[in-house]
């Protein structure tokens, strides 16, 4: 069991940046980092979709739309992942989920994810 906890969504303008923080954990005390770890997005009405990826061994993907833009990063000593995002856009809106898994081969399918955080809200207004 792994429980991730988000944090960082926030409201900003067009062109603004954020630092979202996912910090994970397991009841057990055991460690978090033999998981792959990702940051996935889902707005209203919309299907979850995939941001980035980044495996245990630093394989990183990235959604072409926001390549160039956001960067995904992990603290192994803190247990804790992070997404920068830069030069944000109003179709960056969106509830930002952090996700765990094993395996996954650096793609983000959702079902390669056993792990969920509840969310943390991003508005980009313009």
């Amino acid at each position: 069991q792994v429980h991730l906890m988000e944090s960082g969504g926030d409201s900003v303008q067009t062109g603004g940046s954020l630092r979202l923080s996912c910090a994970a954990s397991r009841p057990s005390g055991g460690s978090t980092s033999s998981y792959d770890m990702a940051w996935f997005r889902q707005g209203q009405g919309k299907q979850r979709e995939g941001v980035a990826v980044m495996t245990t061994d630093g394989t990183t993907t990235y959604a072409d739309s926001v390549k160039g833009r956001f960067t995904i990063s992990r603290d192994y000593a803190n247990s804790s992942v992070y997404l920068t995002m830069n030069s944000l856009k109003p179709e960056d809106t969106d509830v930002y989920y952090c996700a765990a898994g094993s395996d996954t081969g650096a793609y983000m399918l959702t079902h390669f994810f056993n792990y969920w955080g509840q969310g943390t809200p991003v508005t980009v207004s313009s």
